[in-house]
């Protein structure tokens, strides 16, 4: 589906708010590029990336009379959106902490490779240690999880995170600092765990 080149998104939403189906199915057209790219950055596991789309388009259409224009009707949609993921990776239930023993031996050589050497993983390393982080974000909240697949793993801009996630700039960053903190702390804990083994 592409995108509805000069859709007046206005006028749009209001026939929409008329029961306009055909105004309804335009509007999906000209956001879906927007909400599939959302919902593939934020799939939880087990999801299908359709099925996450059409929920979020739903809560779109049911409460898009909250909708008051003090906000591009993108990025509000963009809320929705981010909201909707955060929504379904809480329900699914939470891993327990990983242990050494749990990573695949190329994860456990990455880390080894990364906690001794100080350094980023040679490019060799670079999938094992994404999978890595994966597995370790796991143990995050989804609001830890969120912050550090687009701030550290996306490169997305501040202002861009704030505006998608309705935070505050400054919570952008302490949110940001405190994950990164859970993971080195976790990282440790794999490490003594191992020595302890």
């Amino acid at each position: 589906m592409g995108e509805q080149p000069g859709l007046d998104v206005a006028v749009c939403l209001a026939r929409v708010r008329e029961r306009d189906e055909d105004a309804a199915r335009a509007l999906v057209e000209h956001l879906y590029p927007l909400v599939i790219k959302i919902v593939r950055a934020h799939l939880p596991r087990r999801l299908d990336e359709e099925d996450l789309a059409q929920e979020v388009f739903m809560k779109m259409f049911a409460n898009v009379a909250q909708y008051r224009g003090e906000v591009p009707f993108e990025h509000w949609v963009s809320r929705v959106a981010v909201s909707t993921c955060l929504d379904r990776l809480r329900a699914q239930k939470r891993r327990p902490e990983w242990r050494w023993a749990d990573l695949s031996e190329k994860e456990a050589e990455t880390l080894d490779a990364i906690l001794h050497s100080g350094h980023e993983p040679q490019p060799a390393h670079t999938a094992e240690a994404g999978e890595l982080v994966g597995k370790l974000m796991q143990n995050l909240s989804v609001e830890d999880q969120l912050v550090i697949r687009l701030l550290d793993l996306e490169e997305r801009p501040v202002a861009e995170i704030a505006a998608q996630t309705g935070w505050s700039q400054t919570l952008v960053k302490v949110r940001a600092f405190r994950a990164r903190r859970k993971l080195r702390k976790q990282l440790e804990q794999l490490e003594k765990a191992r020595r302890h083994d």
